[in-house]
């Protein structure tokens, strides 16, 4: 899958291609439903199967820290959309033109810079200024373009329609399984290990201090996770998201994970956390000797529950 962030560099689009727009928070499994359905449609007509996303997502443009929880970074929504079959993702910078843009000058881009012939949507799908375009526009405005359009149905699993906020709300709840349900898989979170206060060593638990990109995380909490290192080697342990209220006094979100049976410098490699089980809220607690004690008791409520796992 290629990235581009210009249009001026897509100049494999110049015979036309089969687009999709949206955020694609989580890549989760209507989404790739959807993406199933771009591909096969691009093959059909020997073009390119392309996806335009933007950045930040516009509901963050409009809404700023008051905007919900990502599911996933930017980076990591990279990664999976490459494991669709796609093959650009046109990444496109959301401001303020983009912001007031009316649908019909939106639907007028996408003919004049991208040559769409065919356009695959979600059923829920609206665009331009005020949200005023809908399905119903983008077929009238098709037939005055020429290119054709393809509605996506819901994905449903346990009666529920698949959606971000759906998985967002589960995460927040700690339902980890639901959320892994609706995804198609763990949900993880990645980052690189950067250097921390060195604390968790002290308190006979070292850590590994993992940057977090997103200004908020749907999880808070303790969770018993799997990290998987550069190697490919995967490693059972537990992982506290939240700001380390017993440690010091911050706002920003912070992601730290205790690696069992790990020996080793992980400092500057990308890992990638995935969450199976929430054991706890976060909490302050008193002092480092009560915090060290419950870390004990939380590093035995992982290793029993994937024990449990493999039995």
């Amino acid at each position: 899958m290629r990235l581009i962030r210009h249009i001026t560099d897509a100049e494999e689009l110049a015979k036309g291609c089969v687009l999709t727009i949206g955020n694609f928070d989580g890549v989760h499994s209507g989404h790739r439903m959807m993406l199933e359905a771009l591909v096969k449609q691009a093959n059909v007509m020997n073009l390119p199967a392309v996806v335009m996303c933007f950045e930040p997502q516009p509901i963050e443009y409009f809404r700023g820290a008051n905007a919900p929880a990502r599911i996933s970074t930017a980076r990591d929504k990279i990664v999976q959309l490459s494991k669709t079959g796609v093959n650009v993702l046109y990444l496109v910078p959301f401001n303020d033109a983009l912001a007031t843009m009316s649908a019909q000058q939106f639907v007028d881009s996408l003919h004049q810079q991208l040559n769409v012939k065919s356009l695959v949507v979600g059923d829920d799908f609206c665009f331009g200024k005020n949200r005023q375009g809908d399905y119903a526009f983008l077929q009238e405005a098709g037939k005055e373009y020429g290119f054709s359009v393809q509605k996506s149905d819901s994905f449903i699993v346990n009666d529920n329609r698949v959606s971000s906020t759906l998985i967002r709300l589960a995460l927040e709840k700690g339902e980890l399984e639901k959320a892994a349900d609706y995804l198609g898989r763990r949900y993880v979170m990645s980052g690189r290990v950067m250097h921390g206060h060195k604390r968790g060593r002290e308190l006979g638990f070292p850590t590994a201090n993992i940057r977090v990109k997103n200004r908020k995380t749907p999880i808070r909490g303790v969770f018993a996770v799997t990290i998987t290192v550069e190697s490919g080697l995967v490693y059972e342990g537990v992982a506290n998201v939240g700001t380390r209220p017993s440690i010091e006094d911050v706002t920003a979100v912070l992601l730290e994970a205790h690696l069992f049976d790990f020996s080793g410098d992980l400092y500057g490699q990308r890992v990638s956390v995935g969450f199976h089980k929430k054991l706890r809220a976060e909490k302050k607690f008193d002092g480092l000797e009560q915090l060290k004690a419950q870390i004990a008791i939380d590093s035995t409520q992982a290793k029993t529950y994937f024990n449990q796992q493999r039995t």
